[in-house]
């Protein structure tokens, strides 16, 4: 039997390069803002007297404004101009991260992280979607989508370092550096995004659907966030979790009723679309909830810096090349199916190697896990990405785009509350080493999940365009 011939993708013009360098740069910027920001907690306690709540808080902001407001961004990049909503969103990015940076009060932080996740939350699935709508669908997009996500993985792996270096000058800098980085992209924005092209549709706007699914959004990530201690104060976290789930049910009689909804519900028809969606939230709640237990073992455990924890983690950052290089060919080759699927079952193997992690291992027994992990992120980030749009048409790449970004968001919250509290859990009765043990069985569990969501659909290597008729609203 010949092996099949895999042509290389089409080379991309100038322009295009610097298209994609201006939409990278905005998704390599959101990863390295959360990542240093990370880093930088406890200096910001020590300076501002901050207490754990508000510090709590300080992360929680953005995660609330983030995925509360990240499935009415993907549509307004579609209703009311992608580069439009890009450009708008970048200002109020570098404006809020710039007032982070000279808060004196806890409340200054936490306006500007909310209303920072809020820019996020708009500007990045209208980052992805100029993509999926500027370049051709095929090798050509997927190309584009693997440099966009390995650019992203590099700024999560990356901004740890990166933060622990500028926290070393004061952690003001973990604030100020993404106003530079903002300024500069703006600057590039202008003259090489192009203007929207398609005529916006004028029709009116469901601004009761736009409340009800904020408010359900922004309630469920919160009740999400609160399962972090469910022992305290639980009344608000079952007021949080039902007052989100009326509102979704709201939400969907609103559509349902409405000539204009915000989302049309027949988008949801779409199997692959949902494995896609369910299988990436598995996934990030799996990698940021492990994520977060090396780094509570590292510093707390096992008393190393911040600087040595990023240092530890930079391996998972190999994916920063091995998505642009190797994965086009694997997905061209098996289809992005096929690699999730493998990304998946590496990423489980990483999680099973580093279960019995204990208080006199050596960097080189961890460094496996490490290295499996960034080739998971590798084949399973870009995949993703494509899988979620592809197959969709134009006039709702946006929203496509929100929908995997508010998934991939509210795996990676849920993942972080459900590690904390399993944590917590046991810490009544266990060692601390025990309880950390208990709290790594979840990533592993999680990343199993998601390969068994995904499994399904390896059976069909072209995926089924996703409806488009007005009938199936």
């Amino acid at each position: 039997m010949s092996t099949p011939q895999i042509s290389p993708p089409p080379r991309l013009s100038g322009r295009a390069w610097g298209v994609l360098f201006v939409l990278c740069g905005s998704i390599f910027l959101e990863g390295i803002d959360i990542a240093m920001l990370n880093v930088a907690l406890p200096s910001i306690r020590a300076d501002l007297g901050l207490s754990t709540a508000m510090l709590s808080g300080v992360v929680s902001a953005y995660v609330l404004g983030y995925a509360g407001f990240m499935l009415l961004g993907g549509r307004a990049a579609d209703l009311f101009g992608r580069r439009r909503m890009f450009i708008a969103w970048l200002v109020v990015f570098l404006l809020f991260s710039g007032l982070g940076g000279l808060a004196t009060e806890g409340w200054m932080l936490l306006l500007a992280r909310f209303v920072t996740g809020v820019a996020a939350a708009f500007m990045t699935p209208a980052g992805l979607s100029i993509i999926t709508t500027s370049f051709a669908e095929g090798p050509q997009r997927n190309r584009a989508l693997l440099v966009y996500a390995g650019t992203a993985a590099a700024g999560f792996s990356l901004g740890l370092v990166v933060g622990g270096l500028l926290t070393a000058l004061g952690w003001r800098w973990v604030f100020f550096a993404p106003v530079i980085i903002a300024a500069i992209l703006l600057a590039a924005a202008f003259p090489l995004i192009k203007k929207d092209t398609e005529r916006l549709e004028r029709q009116r706007t469901d601004f009761a659907g736009a409340i009800a699914v904020t408010g359900s959004m922004l309630l469920l990530v919160y009740g999400v966030v609160r399962l972090e201690h469910p022992g305290k104060d639980w009344g608000w976290t079952v007021a949080a979790f039902t007052g989100g789930f009326a509102l979704l049910a709201a939400f969907v009689v609103i559509e349902k009723r409405s000539a204009a909804p915000l989302v049309r519900l027949g988008i949801f028809r779409s199997a692959p679309l949902l494995r896609t969606n369910l299988s990436a939230a598995l996934f990030a709640g799996s990698f940021f909830g492990f994520q977060f237990l090396v780094t509570l073992y590292l510093q707390e455990l096992r008393g190393w810096s911040t600087l040595e924890t990023g240092l530890a983690m930079l391996a998972i950052g190999i994916d920063a090349v091995l998505a642009p290089l190797a994965t086009p060919w694997l997905v061209q080759r098996f289809g992005n199916v096929r690699a999730i699927f493998i990304g998946l079952v590496l990423a489980a193997v990483g999680y099973a190697l580093f279960l019995p992690v204990g208080m006199d291992w050596t960097y080189a027994a961890m460094f496996p896990t490490m290295l499996l992990l960034g080739v998971a992120f590798s084949l399973t980030y870009g995949p993703f990405t494509i899988a979620a749009t592809e197959k969709v048409a134009a006039a709702e790449q946006g929203l496509a785009s929100g929908l995997f970004n508010t998934a991939f968001q509210f795996g990676a919250a849920l993942g972080l509350s459900v590690v904390t509290a399993v944590n917590v859990a046991f810490l009544d009765d266990a060692s601390p080493l025990d309880a950390f043990h208990a709290a790594l069985v979840v990533p592993l569990v999680a990343a199993v999940l998601a390969a068994v969501v995904i499994a399904p659909g390896m059976r069909n290597r072209v995926p089924e365009p996703v409806p488009v008729l007005a009938a199936t609203r």
